[in-house]
């Protein structure tokens, strides 16, 4: 193998689908193509002198699939640990947060986070699912990150609810509920609802299938699942399913939310981070979470 030039990128590919032993899930973990990966796979395969995978009939590794797995994880932890130190070291002398931004978080929390900081403190955002971010705080990736609730967590780790959100049902305007006023869950019963997938944020998914199922909507859980931004973009084409939102996306074109009969269902935000902490930074910033009370959002943007 003398000569051989190994890009990062190639070995973090190959780190994936070797945990994956699946090309598509690799591929999507990867936010890539499923071509592109194999095509990168064969690339690594040629510097190695070797196969490193047995692709039929599934994916298993060889021996040096093995070896290059074992050796290219403590690399590439090498590597980001470089990183992270070289990073701190150029930031030294100034405040720096490595903030977990949480998808689809309401557009006003990291802002009233960021104003709670001390003066001079640089934000350095990452973002992610709940599990991405309970990763990322777990790997010392970031200081401080935001996720929904409820979610289990290490010992290690502290968190601090901060603020909700209020559900009610997201539909296409032409589905039959949007000429309700408000929907009765027992309504819903045998609904096709989208969520997110179980994965990203399994206490969440869990807890909210429960809560819809003790307020008598039997809902059927879609073989779909994505994202709100996603979701956003299917439910206009699909009239006869639904998906809880709060009612931000009210006037989002061929959309309609209506609120549920009974209330809302409530999703709480929590700050996590390790305990303890050598941030200033997430010291001097929990210590005014934890004398706040919940967040409510601003009246211009609920």
């Amino acid at each position: 193998m003398n000569g051989a030039i190994v890009e990062l990128r190639q070995l973090r590919y190959f780190v994936v689908l070797a945990e994956e032993l699946h090309f598509r899930r690799a591929a999507e973990r990867l936010f890539i193509s499923t071509p592109t990966l194999s095509q990168q796979i064969k690339v690594l395969e040629r510097e190695m002198g070797g196969a490193l995978l047995n692709r039929d009939p599934r994916v298993e590794l060889t021996a040096a699939g093995e070896v290059l797995l074992r050796t290219g994880r403590e690399v590439l932890r090498s590597v980001d640990a470089a990183v992270r130190e070289t990073r701190r070291a150029s930031a030294a002398g100034a405040p720096v947060l490595r903030f977990g931004l949480l998808n689809g978080v309401p557009p006003w929390l990291p802002s009233r986070i960021e104003e709670l900081l001390p003066a001079g403190t640089r934000t350095v955002l990452t973002g992610g699912t709940t599990a991405d971010q309970v990763r990322l705080l777990d790997d010392d990736e970031v200081d401080l990150a935001l996720v929904r609730t409820p979610v289990a967590l290490p010992d290690r780790f502290a968190q601090q609810p901060i603020a909700r959100d209020e559900l009610g049902i997201l539909m296409s305007s032409t589905h039959p509920f949007a000429n309700s006023a408000e929907i009765d869950p027992n309504d819903l019963t045998d609904q096709e609802l989208i969520l997110f997938a179980r994965e990203s944020a399994p206490g969440l998914h869990d807890e909210l299938l429960h809560t819809l199922h003790a307020r008598g909507a039997r809902v059927r859980l879609s073989d779909s699942a994505m994202g709100h931004a996603q979701m956003l973009a299917v439910l206009p084409s699909r009239p006869a399913t639904i998906g809880l939102s709060t009612s931000r996306p009210a006037t989002h074109p061929g959309l309609a939310w209506r609120p549920l009969r009974g209330g809302p269902i409530a999703v709480t935000y929590a700050a996590i981070w390790r305990v303890p902490t050598r941030n200033p930074a997430v010291r001097a910033l929990v210590e005014v979470l934890a004398a706040s009370p919940e967040w409510q959002a601003p009246a211009d943007q609920i």
